[in-house]
């Protein structure tokens, strides 16, 4: 897949992962909240490893600065 998300978007992705991680193992993100923001979280940090969001390909989008 092509990557489409630049530095910042990634970040950005990756620290709202870990805010949900930590709001979760602290026991102040629970319930079903806790469970859609975890899977989100999930999603979130495996497009920011990656480095493409699949949104972003029928859109036509891409936060990628130009070579």
């Amino acid at each position: 897949m092509k990557v489409n998300m630049g530095l910042v978007d990634r970040l950005i992705r990756a620290g709202f992962a870990v805010v949900v991680a930590v709001l979760y193992l602290t026991g102040q993100l629970s319930g079903v909240a806790g469970i859609i923001l975890g899977i989100l979280a999930v999603v979130f940090l495996a497009t920011a490893a990656v480095g493409t969001c699949p949104l972003y390909l029928p859109l036509g989008l891409s936060t990628k600065k130009k070579d």
